[in-house]
């Protein structure tokens, strides 16, 4: 049997969104290595809940097809 990969997942969005926030707390602007660090954060949440949602769509089909 495969293991759940939504865990992992989430937990690493989870940490990826904890380093967002904490970045725009900083009281002093953003370095340009700073920004690029963010927004490389920034693409890979993107990417991680298009992942999540491919998963839970597949989800769904199965239990659809299951249900017929």
């Amino acid at each position: 049997m495969l293991t759940d990969p939504a865990p992992d997942l989430k937990r690493e969005v989870h940490q990826l969104v904890d380093l967002q926030i904490q970045t725009l707390k900083q009281q002093s602007a953003l370095t340009s290595s700073q920004l690029l660090d963010y927004k490389k954060r920034s693409e890979r949440i993107r990417l991680l809940y298009s992942e999540l949602d491919r998963i839970g769509r597949a989800r769904i089909g199965l239990e659809l097809d299951r249900a017929s």
